[in-house]
C-alpha cells in the first residue's frame, strides 16, 4: 500500500473515530502528504471539526478544505438573526473583553474585527461564534494589542521570580546555610 493510500486510510479512521464529526458526506484525498477534505457538513462547526481532525493525523502535512456547509432546514438564519445571535454570545463570554470584537456577517460568514491583548481571548471570540446557527464561515481578523515594554521586562521577571519559587528557594537555602536572608 501507498504512503498516500496509507495517509488517506489514516484520515478516514480519525473522522470516523471522532465524534464530532459525521463523516458519512466527507471524501478524503491524499497526495505527498497533502490531504484533500470534500463533500459537505451540516454546520460550519462539523467542517471545522473535519479540518482539525485530519491535521491532527500523522504525516499530514497541510490540509485542503473543499467541505461545502449545507445548512440543515432548521439552522437556517437570515444574517441579522446571526449578527444578533452573535452580539448576544460574545456579551456572555468572560474570557472575551467586553465590546473589544465586532463582527460582520454577510451570506452566512462572518468576519470578526477588534483588539484584545492575549491570543486566547481571539481564539474564544472565534470559538464562541463558530457552532452558531446559520453560520457557514468564519474569518477572524481580531489583532493583539501590542502589550512589551522591553524597559519593564527585567524588572517583571525579577518581580515574578521573588513571588514564587526563587524567594522559596532562597529562603529554605539560607535555613540551611545558617544565614540570614531579607
Amino acid at each position: 500500500m501507498s504512503h498516500d493510500a496509507r495517509l488517506q486510510k489514516a484520515v478516514l479512521a480519525e473522522l470516523n473515530w471522532d465524534p464530532s464529526v459525521p463523516a458519512g458526506h466527507i471524501g478524503v484525498t491524499a497526495n505527498n502528504g497533502v490531504v484533500t477534505l470534500s463533500g459537505h457538513a451540516g454546520s460550519y462547526a462539523v467542517k471545522y471539526a473535519a479540518e482539525r481532525a485530519a491535521a491532527r493525523v500523522d504525516g499530514v502535512r497541510a490540509v485542503v478544505e473543499a467541505i461545502e456547509v449545507q445548512l440543515e432546514d432548521r439552522f437556517k438564519r437570515g444574517d441579522e438573526a446571526i449578527a444578533s445571535a452573535i452580539v448576544e454570545r460574545l456579551s456572555w463570554d468572560t474570557t472575551i473583553p467586553h465590546d473589544s470584537v465586532k463582527a460582520q456577517v454577510e451570506d452566512g460568514w462572518v468576519s470578526l474585527r477588534g483588539e484584545v491583548r492575549w491570543h486566547f481571548e481571539k481564539d474564544a471570540a472565534e470559538a464562541a461564534v463558530r457552532p452558531l446557527a446559520g453560520v457557514v464561515g468564519v474569518i477572524n481578523h481580531i489583532t493583539l494589542k501590542p502589550r512589551v515594554d522591553v524597559t519593564d521586562v527585567s524588572n517583571d521577571i525579577r518581580t515574578a521570580l521573588h513571588r514564587s519559587w526563587f524567594s522559596m528557594a532562597t529562603r529554605s537555602r539560607c535555613r540551611w546555610m545558617g544565614a540570614r536572608c531579607g
